[in-house]
């Protein structure tokens, strides 16, 4: 029993020297003077980027250091959670959208950020409701967003004196025209699964049902999932399945990079975030909104991807809080958009030159049209599954549309 004692004593220990004390900071040196905050994130990927950006905030406020710490991105809930309920947690944090994070809000952890100068008026309505709580309370600043598009080889569209199509009936056109020609018109595959309705699915959806407030409409009932235009968009899915690459049934994500960066694909219905895969490529390519059928508008997947808030226990809430309205002005947001990662982009409603061509590009396409989150994130998460299993099935025939929009809608009434 003693023994077991001392074990737990020394297991205990050893979590207490392990775990920071990062909103208090008592376990970190600083210059005199000097406050240091740190920054939880699940984007272990980025920590040249961000403290690049970090030091740049620096330059406005010597007295103030924040070191980014960021956690392996699946772990990343679980850890923040058992920091947060164990009172170290970091003193700014990345927070995830809608339910996750009204979660930490509710639980007294993330800050309230409604009156952070900037937050409310700088961003526009899509890109502040997945961090808004139904009160209408704001518990982050919107950060950073992914969009979504169709890569296109401009050399083999300039060769053939193709152009770019309008209206879904001319992207099919287009394809018909690519594939007489001897050319794999796309390269998505189906695969890896996600891609095929993340991507392309819920990218070009908005087209076919409409912007967030239709969205919302779908989400509480007053229109169902499989009305004509649900049944439409799942029939564009289904139309374009011939002239995805041969098997693709067996192309991964990665293949389908791979072939649209060797020119075995002459299109890719895909995310911002690949944008930096064809950095080195020896043709030409360019970007442009998947069209929208005939007669309806085209709309623009711009999905809300991550947001900063502060720890409502950290020992410097007014140091938090500048750096978050920094984040929500116009030159803060500039600063950010140079140091994010290709193919995130700012979300806040002031136009953003950025340096890379091809981001610049994907930004252009938002100009004059309504933007929205991925179709199921905001309220419909249990459809992502079901819904990912019938767009397959429409592809490789397996269901008819109409069969894919009538279990959306059943699958909807379970949630509603």
């Amino acid at each position: 029993m003693k023994k077991n004692l001392m074990l737990v004593s020394l297991i205990m220990l050893a979590v207490v020297l392990v775990l920071p004390v990062y909103a208090g900071g008592g376990q970190q040196s600083a210059a005199p003077g000097k406050v240091v905050l740190t920054m939880g994130s699940w984007r272990a990927d980025d920590v040249a980027q961000v403290n690049k950006l970090l030091a740049e905030y620096s330059k406005l406020k010597p007295n103030i250091e924040i070191r980014f710490q960021p956690t392996n991105p699946p772990d990343y809930n679980a850890t923040l959670r058992l920091q947060l309920d164990s009172g170290t947690g970091p003193d700014l944090m990345y927070a995830r959208s809608y339910a996750t994070g009204q979660e930490l809000f509710n639980a007294g952890y993330f800050g309230d950020c409604t009156t952070i100068p900037g937050v409310t008026q700088n961003f526009t309505d899509s890109n502040l409701a997945p961090w808004r709580m139904p009160d209408g309370k704001m518990f982050a600043v919107p950060f950073a967003a992914v969009s979504h598009a169709v890569y296109y080889n401009k050399t083999i569209f300039q060769k053939e004196g193709l152009s770019i199509p309008q209206t879904y009936e001319d992207f099919l056109a287009l394809c018909g025209t690519l594939a007489a020609k001897g050319y794999t018109p796309l390269a998505n595959g189906v695969a890896d699964e996600w891609d095929i309705l993340e991507v392309f699915f819920l990218g070009m959806l908005p087209n076919f049902t409409g912007g967030a407030a239709d969205r919302v409409q779908y989400e509480n009932g007053t229109k169902k999932l499989n009305d004509a235009n649900f049944v439409a968009a799942f029939q564009a899915m289904a139309d374009a399945a011939k002239y995805l690459p041969k098997g693709f049934e067996a192309v991964t994500y990665n293949d389908s990079q791979a072939l649209f960066n060797t020119q075995q694909a002459v299109m890719f219905m895909d995310g911002s975030w690949t944008a930096g895969v064809y950095a080195d490529a020896p043709f030409n390519w360019g970007l442009f909104a998947m069209p929208a059928p005939r007669g309806k508008q085209t709309r623009i997947t711009f999905h809300p991807d991550m947001a900063i808030t502060y720890n409502t226990k950290t020992k410097y809430p007014n140091e938090c809080r500048e750096f978050l309205a920094w984040l929500a002005s116009r030159e803060g947001a500039t600063v950010a958009s140079a140091s994010l990662p290709l193919g995130f982009f700012p979300m806040i409603n002031f136009p953003i030159q950025l340096t890379d061509p091809h981001a610049n590009e994907f930004l252009a396409l938002n100009t004059g049209k309504e933007t929205d989150a991925r179709f199921v994130w905001p309220k419909l998460m249990d459809l992502y599954a079901p819904m990912n299993q019938s767009v397959i099935m429409v592809l490789k025939g397996e269901q008819t549309p109409r069969q894919a929009a009538d279990a959306m809608e059943a699958e909807a009434a379970k949630v509603r």
